[in-house]
């Protein structure tokens, strides 16, 4: 930046150029990037598996849940049979939640579940901090954040049943769920969002100052950065001036009001703003949980009054509710693809060829296989991207294995191969996953 003549409220705008890049590459490949999704109360197991477990030759076909993902179905990698085994104390939803990114035991504690035995906070680190300590310990994958977790409508409560990013054993990390704030945290600036003034105001002499120094990929690199943020910044600025950014909560936090109409404004802008921030190489790792285990959004949206939770407790023969569920599965999917379109439109910078999806893995997950039967069995996971060079578009069943081992494959994909085991030692005895 001293060579540039150019002070540090720049750095945000610099880290993506395609020259800084270049400069920053690694054995000539492009940088490897991870997102884990999340959303909660398990799936609707005959509306999401395909029939076929098999490489068909024709492409997956999917099921109702999954169709609005049908434009990426050849970057997909989807996995039946992948079990969290981890047992011990808390109830499945704690342990579906806290025990999922970190393979490992709650620790003893005092908060009380649906089971005999209260629990704590989970014992180990999660497998996307876990990666994000691997990518930042080497100088030349190290990023301004080293990860960035995402929230929409994740209330500010602290339990097992809202965190599943550990720093550590006994570490949970709270998502941020307010654009506002992400915003802030990503480029400083006005700290007043009642009187939100443009970020591009402070830096606007430095960018006129480094644009004759720039090279035409530069340039347009800059430039679609710079529009963006103008974007992002009108968008929150309107929604805060039209009304709070309120977020659903569930119904134990009995003195918030549940007001969660504009959830899907959120959650567009803030997987716009983590999209931004991984194509201008702020950080490789992120996360994006949507609400909590056992909560209780009403999605107003797709015309759903119910809580999510009670619903996802409805036996099967309640048409109703599967209809309800089945709009309200289908509505994050959508946000996935939003997500994955999102990606597939960035070229990757650097001269690599392709795009950021390809060379990003995208990994979505639930605490749970099925809502009423609380089962920590067949947890959908669904793989989407180019980053972890797995052989995608088909649809594997493992069998009952351990979820451990898929986080150990997760790991290795990314560079993290001297990783042996992650999580309970007993559960990834017999290594990775094969995933190629």
């Amino acid at each position: 930046m001293r060579d540039l003549g150019v002070g540090s409220a720049l750095l945000p705008f610099l880290g993506g150029l395609p020259s800084f890049r270049e400069l920053r590459a690694e054995e000539n490949r492009p940088p490897r990037r991870l997102v884990i999704m999340f959303s909660p109360n398990g799936t609707l197991p005959n509306a999401f598996w395909p029939e076929s477990h098999t490489v068909d030759g024709e492409g997956l076909k999917l099921k109702p849940i999954l169709e609005p993902l049908a434009a990426f179905s050849d970057q997909m990698l989807i996995l039946k049979g992948v079990h969290n085994k981890i047992r011990g104390d808390g109830d499945n939803h704690m342990r579906g939640m806290s025990c999922l990114l970190t393979a490992t035991e709650l620790l003893p504690g005092n908060i009380q579940g649906g089971s005999d035995t209260p629990a704590g906070w989970a014992g180990g680190i999660s497998i996307d901090q876990e990666i994000r300590r691997f990518l930042q310990s080497q100088e030349s994958t190290r990023t301004r954040f080293g990860s960035l977790e995402f929230g929409v409508a994740v209330p500010n409560r602290a339990d097992p049943w809202t965190r599943m990013c550990y720093a550590d054993s006994n570490q949970p990390v709270a998502p941020i769920d307010d654009p506002g704030r992400m915003f802030n945290r990503l480029y400083g600036g006005a700290q007043d969002r009642k009187h939100l003034s443009s970020v591009l105001d402070y830096v606007h002499q430095d960018l006129h100052r480094l644009a004759p120094k720039l090279s035409r990929d530069d340039k347009a690199f800059l430039e679609q950065h710079v529009a963006l943020v103008r974007r992002l910044e009108q968008d929150i600025a309107t929604a805060q001036s039209e009304q709070e950014l309120q977020h659903p909560e569930p119904e134990i936090d009995p003195d918030i009001e549940l007001v969660n109409d504009n959830t899907p404004q959120i959650s567009r802008m803030q997987i716009d703003l983590l999209v931004n921030a991984l194509a201008n190489n702020m950080t490789r790792v992120a996360s994006l949980q949507f609400m909590r285990s056992v909560g209780q959004a009403r999605m107003r949206w797709l015309d759903v009054e119910e809580g999510h939770h009670s619903l996802s407790h409805e036996p099967d023969s309640n048409e109703d509710a599967q209809a309800k569920l089945l709009r309200i599965n289908r509505w994050f999917a959508g946000e996935l693809a939003y997500l994955a379109q999102k990606l597939a439109s960035i070229p990757e910078p650097g001269g690599f060829g392709g795009s950021l999806l390809d060379h990003t893995q995208i990994v979505w997950i639930n605490e749970l296989g099925k809502g009423n039967s609380h089962t920590l069995s067949n947890i959908p996971f669904v793989l989407l991207g180019g980053g972890g060079g797995f052989n995608t578009g088909r649809s594997l069943d493992f069998d009952g294995v351990p979820h451990n081992r898929l986080w150990l494959s997760l790991a290795h994909a990314m560079g993290h191969e001297s990783l042996s085991c992650f999580g309970s030692p007993g559960h990834c005895a017999d290594g990775p996953l094969s995933l190629a």
